[in-house]
């Protein structure tokens, strides 16, 4: 498994974007559904990662600066071919590392509260995130979880 910067373009990373988008919007009611597609993820403030086997896209995930000292991981996804192989791990592992190194005190993420976002859920959890208030200008909503990690 290799984590790379960038790869926005590409077609296999537009389609799981594409398929993490719509997967999104048919569990968690628009207004609250915030997956980007990639030219919101190429907006600045934002640095995308993909993460590959060769050249087969395993998963996805960005990190966006919200402040200096607070960064949001955000459109993080695994294939659903590869779930469950420990890529959403090495990502979060590599993002985590990333935000800590880049003078990030604290990662934040807003996920969903429908059963399909349990699995996430619990490994953020397990990673060490908690519960916390909206940030970054999200509307609190009975279908997000707001959770974040000092770092």
């Amino acid at each position: 498994m290799q984590v790379r910067e960038g790869g926005l373009g590409d077609p296999q990373v537009e389609a799981l974007l594409h398929y993490h988008r719509t997967e999104a919007h048919a569990s968690t009611p628009t207004d609250n559904a915030h997956a980007m597609d990639s030219a919101a993820l190429s907006a600045p403030g934002i640095r995308f990662f993909s993460v590959w086997d060769d050249d087969e896209l395993l998963g996805v995930a960005a990190l966006r600066h919200l402040d200096d000292t607070h960064a949001e991981l955000k459109s993080m996804r695994t294939h659903p071919d590869h779930l469950r192989q420990g890529v959403a791990r090495t990502i979060l592992g590599y993002l985590a590392a990333e935000a800590q190194s880049s003078g990030f005190r604290r990662l934040s993420l807003e996920t969903g509260t429908a059963p399909m976002f349990d699995p996430a859920n619990a490994m953020y959890e397990l990673y060490g995130f908690v519960d916390c208030d909206p940030f970054g200008g999200y509307p609190p909503s009975e279908h997000n979880r707001f959770m974040t990690l000092e770092l």
